[in-house]
């Protein structure tokens, strides 16, 4: 019962939105990684715009869990640029369970937020976002 209450009583800041529509509109970040404070989704790390996928699996902890935007850019067979912006739901199995139930129930509030992402991936592990899924997933 208690994981219901927390899960409604989850805030978002404003600057969660904020940064995403930077991100997705002015292309000005390469991602960005959220994380839950006292009930609140709030901004952890800003890539800029020249850093690289290895950079962002970097940002992300070993052992706690985070949300994450990706802006990933590549080319399609027919040699078009295109770019698509992914959802991480980062939950790595050494995180505490009760992070790992906080950020499940939270995660598709948080989502419904952010307007324009295209492709989600849930990951407990690097290995389950590497570049090769994301490539696979973009296209």
């Amino acid at each position: 019962m208690e994981q219901a209450n927390a899960a409604s009583g989850m805030a978002v800041n404003d600057s969660c939105k904020l940064k995403f529509q930077e991100l997705k509109a002015k292309r000005i970040y390469r991602y960005i990684t959220f994380k839950i404070e006292q009930q609140e989704v709030v901004v952890d790390k800003i890539g800029g715009s020249t850093e690289t996928y290895d950079d962002f699996q970097a940002s992300l902890p070993g052992d706690e869990c985070r949300y994450a935007v990706y802006d990933f850019d590549f080319t399609t067979d027919e040699n078009c640029q295109k770019s698509k912006i992914f959802f991480v739901a980062w939950s790595p199995d050494t995180s505490r369970v009760r992070m790992k139930m906080v950020y499940a129930s939270s995660k598709d509030r948080f989502k419904r937020e952010l307007d324009g992402i295209q492709v989600e991936l849930q990951a407990t592990d690097p290995s389950e976002m590497s570049l090769d899924i994301v490539k696979a997933r973009a296209i």
